[in-house]
C-alpha cells in the first residue's frame, strides 16, 4: 500500500466514522424531539382539560343563579299580584261603602282614650272618630297601593342584590 492509499483509507475511515457519529447524533435528537412533544402534548391535554373542567363549573354556577333568580321573580311577581289584588278589593269596597276609611278625632276632655270596659274587638279604643270623605279615601289607597308596590320592588332589588353579590363572592 502506498502512503496515498493509505492517507485515502484513513479519510474514508474518518469519513466513515464521522457519518456513523452524525447518524447516532441525528438518531438522539431524533428521539429526544420525539419525547419533548410527547410530553408538550400531555401538557397540552392537561391545561385544555382544566379550562374546560373551569368552564363547566362557572357555567353551572351561572345556571344556579339563573334559577335562583328565576326563583325570586317569581316569588316577587307574585307577592305584587297578590298586593294588587287585595287594593283592588279594598278599592271596591271603599267605591261599594262596604268598608270607609276614618280617623281619630282627640278628646282633650278626657284625657285617655281607652275605654274602662272592654268592648269590641279593635286596633283602636278611641270612642270618636270621623269617617273620610270617599274621594279623600281613593287619594289614600292610591297612595299607599304606590307604597306597597315600591316596597315589593325594592324587597326583589335587594333579594336580586344580595344573591348576585352572594355568587360573585363564591368566585
Amino acid at each position: 500500500m502506498t502512503p496515498g492509499q493509505i492517507l485515502a483509507a484513513i479519510l474514508l475511515a474518518l469519513v466513515v466514522g464521522f457519518g456513523g457519529a452524525w447518524q447516532v447524533q441525528d438518531w438522539r435528537m431524533g428521539k429526544q424531539l420525539a419525547e419533548q412533544a410527547g410530553l408538550h402534548k400531555d401538557d397540552l391535554a392537561a391545561i385544555s382539560n382544566a379550562a374546560s373542567a373551569q368552564a363547566r363549573a362557572e357555567q353551572d354556577k351561572r345556571l344556579d343563579l339563573e334559577q335562583k333568580l328565576s326563583g325570586q321573580d317569581q316569588q316577587h311577581t307574585k307577592e305584587l299580584s297578590d298586593a294588587q289584588r287585595n287594593q283592588a278589593r279594598l278599592r271596591d269596597q271603599l267605591a261599594t261603602a262596604d268598608v270607609r276609611l276614618s280617623v281619630l278625632l282627640e278628646d282633650s276632655a278626657s284625657g285617655c282614650d281607652v275605654p274602662a270596659t272592654p268592648g269590641a274587638v279593635g286596633v283602636v279604643h278611641a270612642a270618636r272618630r270621623a269617617q273620610l270623605d270617599p274621594a279623600h279615601a281613593k287619594r289614600i289607597i292610591a297612595i299607599t297601593d304606590d307604597g306597597d308596590n315600591a316596597v315589593i320592588a325594592l324587597r326583589a332589588c335587594q333579594a336580586y342584590v344580595k344573591t348576585v353579590s352572594g355568587a360573585s363572592a363564591g368566585r
